[in-house]
């Protein structure tokens, strides 16, 4: 028997696979270009930018695309498509009265314009909240939807296209959740497709927990450890996986099936500033404390057992700056030091900026990102200058400074050649200049 494309079952058939085809190519490129969840598509600060990208900005600059009024608020920024969505703080009808009273509000633009298209806001009492402005955390966006957890414990999934409701939970007043000091900052995790991890403190036994992402019902809940600053990572090797989580007592390993814990790793930290995400490579896990310093773990290859190999608390102490690995050295923002570079797997200093990139300060901030494949990191400093650096174990050297906002602390967001970033005022769209090509 012998099918030909003029029957119409098989061409259809064949019509849907082009088709099918189609809609996988576009997905993976447009994934390519988003960056919707906290440092990126794969959470590890790297950037998938155009071959052709200008870096060099002595002749042109990075240009203003649009800009938009927006409240205060330390939230990063995420990107999915043509939507921009982020985080802020807005007033009622009750801030006029009481100063620690206002909205939350979760809202999207159109990223080429820069025009709203949906916000989604609700009351959020700051009270006895340090650095009390607006939230923290980035938006999560996965599958069409939405997550944020505001500062206060608001956990919310809204429709990422429209801004409709899907469910919220507010964890204080459902789960009696221990809002940390300076509030909810770790931005809520996706893993399989359907877990939406936290790490909140519910109460009791509730460290960090599971969601189901449709419908916001509890899956799992575990650790009695007060809630700290940093979103969880989850961790593979072959077909063994488990979450890690740091708190302001412990590192933990635990199964992201149920929650339960692998191992511990002591490691009580000042005012509970576990802050950084923790990396993992080639079987360990970094974290970096702003008091204690920086603690590697190696991890056992079924990811069951772990133990520390090295801590070091003179050099290697970053508060909110995210640290990036690369071919076996680490790049941190010490409070001293400045940007360090050091060796991974024995801890040696390499090397350190003595604070080229940002001054030195109390709070040293800057958003660290790789671009593409290469020595190259874009950097946001808290000065809102974006900086173009080099950064191997040769040495740091800069190639390009142009200051896009005023002072800030949150996160940017990159998608092709446009950077997205905020302050207390206002959020921006800058476009990065081309290559041009050369004729032949």
């Amino acid at each position: 028997m012998h099918l030909h494309l003029s029957h119409p079952k098989v061409f259809l058939l064949a019509l849907l696979l082009v088709y099918s085809l189609f809609l996988n190519s576009l997905q993976a490129q447009q994934t390519l270009n988003d960056w919707p969840r906290w440092r990126g598509p794969a959470g590890a600060g790297e950037w998938d930018a155009p071959e052709n990208i200008q870096l060099d900005w002595s002749t042109d600059k990075p240009a203003l695309v649009w800009e938009r009024v927006v409240g205060p608020s330390y939230s990063g920024i995420a990107v999915s498509g043509d939507l921009v969505i982020t985080m802020d703080r807005i007033d009622n009808d009750q801030t006029g009265g009481d100063p620690l009273a206002g909205d939350e509000r979760v809202f999207c633009v159109n990223k080429k314009t820069g025009d709203l298209i949906w916000q989604f806001s609700y009351p959020a009492h700051y009270k006895d909240l340090d650095y009390n402005k607006g939230p923290r955390v980035t938006p999560t966006i996965h599958q069409g939807k939405v997550y944020t957890l505001g500062a206060v414990g608001h956990l919310t999934c809204l429709n990422a296209t429209s801004g409709m409701k899907i469910w919220q939970r507010d964890l204080v007043a459902e789960e009696k959740a221990k809002v940390p000091t300076w509030g909810y900052s770790a931005s809520p995790l996706i893993i399989n497709d359907s877990q939406l991890i936290i790490h909140a403190a519910l109460q009791p036994n509730g460290c960090f927990a599971a969601f189901d992402s449709n419908t916001g019902k509890e899956i799992w809940r575990n650790g009695d450890d007060p809630a700290g600053y940093t979103a969880p990572i989850l961790i593979k090797r072959g077909e063994a996986q488990q979450l890690v989580g740091w708190t302001p007592k412990h590192i933990i390993g635990m199964s992201a099936a149920n929650g339960k814990i692998n191992w511990k790793i002591p490691y009580e930290v000042t005012y509970g500033v576990s802050i950084a995400t923790p990396i993992y490579e080639q079987g360990h896990i970094l974290v970096c404390g702003y008091w204690e310093g920086s603690k590697l773990i190696k991890v056992s290859d079924d990811l069951k057992t772990a133990k520390l190999v090295w801590e070091e608390n003179e050099y290697l102490r970053g508060l909110m700056s995210q640290p990036l690995y690369r071919e076996g050295h680490v790049y941190l923002l010490d409070k001293q030091h400045g940007i360090v570079c050091f060796n991974l797997i024995t801890g040696k200093i390499v090397w350190t900026d003595k604070n080229q990139l940002t001054p030195r300060g109390r709070n040293p901030q800057a958003s660290l990102v790789w671009v593409n494949n290469s020595s190259r990191a874009m950097c946001l400093n808290a000065e809102g200058e974006l900086v173009v650096t080099s950064l191997s174990s040769d040495g740091y050297s800069e190639l390009s400074r142009h200051k896009i906002t005023e002072f800030t602390w949150a996160h940017p967001a990159f998608s092709k050649d446009l950077i997205f970033a905020r302050d207390d005022k206002k959020m921006v769209c800058y476009r990065l200049p081309r290559k041009v090509s050369q004729p032949k």
